[in-house]
């Protein structure tokens, strides 16, 4: 009898451990794949160190790509969820749209898009925004800005309005080009995207 109560103990604590256990997949450019940096540095190897860290047996997928925009996201996106199976997905795109002036309404259509197809899915959506630097012009950035604060609203997923908040344009926080967070910006990033990963977990 004995026996039988610490085999039925054993399973049930398997299966509390289990039902813990997910995956998180980020969709990202070069903010979230690390350019310049030893991935193990980057704010998304942090965020699994943070879980490990609290107990939570999370597995984070790193899909980020230097260079890719929403356009690149949107297609790689549905292979991805096919097979990881995520039960968050984690969308950081839009940078490389911006600096390559292409329209707000397409960056919109391609992350409506990302956002649709994971919840379809069955995974949760988390969606960091990002900015663009004044000399684009006010009307494109603040056209750009109102992408994702209209698709966070519209869409009901929780947002970063500006993912690289209290990092762009600090330049000690920055990599030489001026564009890529250093290591010394990757806790402030996970800092910015944390109280809206949190909940989800």
């Amino acid at each position: 009898m004995r026996a039988w109560w610490l085999s039925a103990g054993l399973a049930l604590c398997c299966l509390a451990q289990s039902a813990t256990a997910g995956t998180l997949l980020v969709v990202g450019d070069s903010i979230s794949a690390g350019f310049g940096l030893d991935t193990r540095q980057g704010w998304v190897s942090l965020l699994q160190q943070r879980l490990e860290a609290q107990g939570n047996d999370a597995k984070v997928v790193n899909a980020s790509i230097s260079g890719d925009t929403s356009a690149g996201g949107q297609a790689r996106l549905p292979a991805l969820l096919a097979a990881h199976k995520p039960e968050l997905v984690i969308i950081e795109l839009g940078g490389n749209d911006g600096l390559r002036g292409q329209p707000p309404a397409q960056l919109k259509q391609n992350l409506a898009s990302m956002i649709e197809r994971s919840q379809a899915s069955g995974a949760k959506v988390v969606l960091l925004g990002m900015r663009l630097p004044p000399n684009y012009g006010l009307r494109y950035t603040t056209a750009f800005a109102q992408v994702f604060e209209e698709l966070g609203a519209d869409k009901k997923v929780p947002l970063v309005p500006f993912f690289l908040e209290g990092v762009g344009g600090v330049p000690e926080l920055m990599q030489a080009d001026g564009i890529h967070p250093a290591l010394a910006a990757q806790e402030r990033l996970l800092e910015n995207a944390w109280p809206v990963i949190k909940p989800l977990l």
